[in-house]
């Protein structure tokens, strides 16, 4: 198919009808393209005429977190409770959309709310230090993939905004203001402060008021987890799904295994 019928109004998908108020016919074929291409090829241009560019956090601009990390984690914290790390992390695991949305409060209330659902009864002191613990398990696993600092700052450069919508607890909210990659974020947009989860699609409007930019005007890369690239291609923003070497050991990547929009291997692949 040519670029010219690719251009075509009895073509476009709903977002390119808007695109195409914005600028030339090949700048419309070519995001109509991008959408038709498949896991191998090389996607280009995906920033081309953009506002701003959204990520997700986890398993996005931090690296997959493997499943011998979530378990050494869980041993720490069960250790601390006094309890079989089985029932922990079946306890977090059944509390995750409650803990997501902000329903269990702080870390500390959270940690108690666990205890109390596995009929163990803590003293202030051991109550704390479990609080403790769980903030320090969570926050390794805030470490960044090594091109997500350059890659927002070239962003940046290019004069996008960057924005960040993440399903999360409440340590990442707490822990942001010291976190390097703030300063690259225009507007983070977490779950559990804005009470609820991905694939809401207040979440994704929320943010692209604070960047001040229209929908269409924002790319969205995640890697799939709670449906956010069905929630932000929902809303009219431009999704991209981030499949590098490490996806298929996300817990959650099967969630949108089957996204027919473009994907990339890598985050350098938006400076492409």
């Amino acid at each position: 198919m040519t670029l010219a019928e690719l251009s075509q109004d009895n073509w476009r998908p709903p977002l390119l009808h808007r695109l195409a108020g914005r600028g030339s016919a090949f700048t419309v074929a070519r995001f109509a393209l991008v959408g038709c291409l498949g896991e191998d090829d090389l996607v280009t241009g995906l920033t081309d005429g953009m506002t701003a560019v959204v990520f997700d956090f986890y398993g996005t601009l931090t690296p997959v977190s493997p499943s011998e990390a979530w378990a050494a984690n869980g041993a720490q914290l069960a250790a601390v409770i006094g309890v079989p790390v089985d029932d922990l992390m079946r306890a977090f695991d059944e509390s995750f959309p409650e803990r997501i949305s902000g329903a269990l409060g702080d870390v500390r209330e959270t940690m108690q709310a666990i205890c109390h659902r596995l009929g163990v009864q803590l003293s202030d002191e051991r109550l704390d230090e479990a609080a403790r613990t769980r903030r320090a398990v969570q926050e390794s696993m805030f470490a960044l993939r090594p091109e997500a600092l350059p890659v927002t700052g070239a962003l940046r450069d290019r004069g996008l905004r960057i924005g960040l919508v993440s399903d999360c607890t409440s340590e990442l909210p707490d822990a942001w203001p010291r976190l390097p990659l703030a300063a690259q974020i225009d507007a983070p947009v977490f779950s559990c402060v804005e009470r609820t989860r991905k694939p809401d699609p207040r979440l994704f409007r929320t943010v692209a008021e604070r960047l001040s930019a229209e929908p269409a005007a924002c790319v969205y890369v995640g890697d799939g987890g709670g449906r956010e690239l069905t929630g932000a291609s929902g809303i009219g923003m431009r999704a991209v799904l981030l499949a590098g070497a490490d996806w298929h050991a996300h817990r959650d990547h099967r969630t949108e295994a089957d996204w027919a929009g473009p994907r990339i291997n890598s985050l350098t692949d938006l400076l492409a």
